[in-house]
């Protein structure tokens, strides 16, 4: 697995760019700079097979459209949850307009489901507080997390705006918790980590 980070936008939410074939990238997250994470798929060679959206918030979901344009054959997987308010005009805020829905949106994605792309295969994991269709997407193999919002490094996602719940996001950091030490963690925002790491370091993520 090849992989490159691209913070994006005024969040600077990660956009993660994922490949084993060229042919059938991966792009997570693609919250804002739309003309940046297309030209970056261009000079790396890749074509995106799948876009993931951890979640339906404004500065993960921006740019998806732009992707679509430019390779009008990828599919956009979301939460069902997620979807009923991701391509809403109330998801927005200054420098965020609104994201219409994808052409080619799959919203079905549920705990469970192992997606596949390119020789590369993640396993969902629906982890519900940070909003209600928040997922995480587990690379089993490569022993490597996608968080979303749900767990960053020495913190965790905020459960205060519409559709949060700090209840649901204790139970879902208690899942990630139990996973092996091992993983490597790609948050949605700012450095990443491991699951020993915030064993060790993170309050949220006490037994």
């Amino acid at each position: 697995m090849q992989l490159e980070i691209l913070p994006v936008g005024a969040y600077e939410a990660n956009c993660i760019l994922l490949w084993e074939d060229p042919a059938k990238a991966w792009v997570v997250d693609p919250g804002a700079d739309g003309p940046v994470i297309v030209r970056r798929l261009k000079e790396l060679g890749l074509t995106p097979g799948i876009i993931l959206l951890t979640h339906g918030h404004f500065d993960h979901i921006g740019a998806v459209n732009a992707v679509v344009d430019a390779f009008p054959a990828v599919s956009v997987r979301l939460s069902k949850e997620d979807a009923l308010f991701a391509f809403s005009p109330m998801n927005q805020t200054a420098g965020y307009p609104p994201t219409k829905r994808p052409a080619t949106l799959d919203a079905t994605i549920r705990e469970g489901d192992v997606l596949t792309c390119g020789g590369l295969s993640a396993k969902v994991m629906q982890t519900p507080g940070h909003t209600p269709g928040s997922c995480c997407f587990a690379f089993e193999k490569q022993r490597l997390l996608l968080t979303g919002d749900t767990l960053f490094c020495g913190s965790c996602g905020r459960t205060d705006f519409p559709g949060g719940d700090w209840r649901q996001m204790g139970e879902s950091l208690k899942r990630l918790r139990d996973l092996p030490d091992d993983y490597r963690v790609i948050c949605g925002h700012g450095p990443e980590t491991t699951i020993l790491a915030e064993k060790q370091d993170n309050p949220y993520f006490q037994a």
